[in-house]
């Protein structure tokens, strides 16, 4: 049986809770179809130690500001999924969890939105999967020859797991700077193996300082202005207190990016081995949108082109939350409001026309 409504959307996380709190507002009959089995999104499955880059106020989602987490100034990701499963509460969102989407299809006037558990019919669609299921890891050569254990990001959970163990983290962004740094902390063999030098945020910036940046940017590039270069040109790491520790100690020593894993550890350019039991690859994400695969949107990098939140070449769809070409910050809690609220409205219009 195929239900009917105005708008799915797909991801009940963040950016899927900021969608459904706009379309409320405006009036709009839709339904958050979500995989997760509980409200709180990826922050679930996060590593122990993980924080947020900003206080709790400077972390909130429209209308309901985050409360402060005790005893901490940057909250930890237990902290957000009870914020989160109680601003999904407080607004009575139409969230129905464990529904997993395969596909979409486009059906006459409307897109048809696949599930396990039978099909909606909806005018509109906002896609709110975000990018923690499509982890991504590189074509390292010799990486089917490594006999110890490797893991992405999303499998790390504590240093616990690597007692006595040879570990080597990937990559120098801020999962990689925090996970390195968790593993420091705890005494663990650490090497760090980095594609550049560690770029370090000056240690006053936070998620504000962050936002504010890229919501300059995005102003400068709709106004035809000089590209202020983003969040990126300030650097890769935000140095929250336990990376800071561990910087300061000279604990986070990074070496250059190794040119082949062999049997028992990796190797670099000039033939310098490092024996390992254990690779972390804290190498990043890809956006998951292969539900829309029968759309034959997807462009470069496997992304969908977009105006604003708009997939460029289907009106009917929007995407939120998967970075800055869907909105400035949007993949973060205090940048996912502003391009909620602009999809919201352009689907109003969408459905008043």
């Amino acid at each position: 049986m195929t239900q009917r409504t105005d708008v799915v959307v797909i991801g009940g996380g963040q950016s899927g809770l900021a969608a459904g709190y706009h379309l409320r507002r405006l009036g709009i009959e839709h339904v958050i179809l979500d995989a997760q089995t509980a409200p709180g999104g990826a922050w679930q499955h996060t590593w122990d130690s993980l924080r947020l880059f900003s206080p709790a106020e400077y972390s909130s989602l429209r209308g309901r500001l985050m409360p402060i987490q005790p005893g901490e100034v940057y909250p930890d990701a237990a902290h957000v999924v009870t914020y989160l499963a109680d601003y999904e509460k407080r607004y009575d969102l139409p969230v129905q969890h464990g529904v997993w989407v395969p596909a979409v299809h486009r059906d006459g006037t409307h897109l048809r939105v696949e599930t396990g558990c039978g099909d909606w019919q909806a005018r509109a669609v906002v896609s709110a999967t975000g990018t923690w299921t499509r982890p991504f890891l590189p074509a390292v050569p010799g990486r089917r020859e490594f006999t110890g254990r490797q893991l992405h990001t999303v499998q790390y959970t504590n240093p616990a797991d690597f007692a006595g163990q040879r570990v080597i983290v990937v990559g120098g962004g801020n999962s990689g700077a925090q996970i390195a740094a968790d593993l420091a902390h705890a005494g663990i063999d650490l090497t760090w193996a980095t594609q550049c030098l560690p770029r370090y945020l000056a240690d006053d910036i936070d998620g504000r300082a962050l936002f504010d940046h890229a919501t300059v940017r995005r102003r400068a590039l709709d106004e035809g202005r000089t590209d202020t270069g983003g969040v990126a040109s300030l650097g890769d790491i935000v140095a929250v207190p336990p990376v800071r520790a561990a910087r300061d100690a000279g604990l986070l020593a990074s070496r250059p990016m190794f040119a082949r894993l062999t049997a028992t550890g990796v190797e670099w350019a000039d033939g310098t081995r490092a024996e390992a039991d254990a690779v972390i690859w804290c190498t990043g994400f890809r956006p998951a949108l292969a539900h829309f695969a029968s759309l034959r949107l997807r462009g470069t990098r496997g992304r969908i082109a977009t105006e604003g939140t708009r997939a460029a070449d289907e009106p009917r769809l929007h995407l939120l939350g998967y970075g800055d070409w869907t909105g400035p910050a949007s993949a973060t809690l205090i940048g996912v409001g502003r391009p909620a609220r602009e999809a919201a409205r352009e689907i109003a219009a969408l459905l008043g026309s």
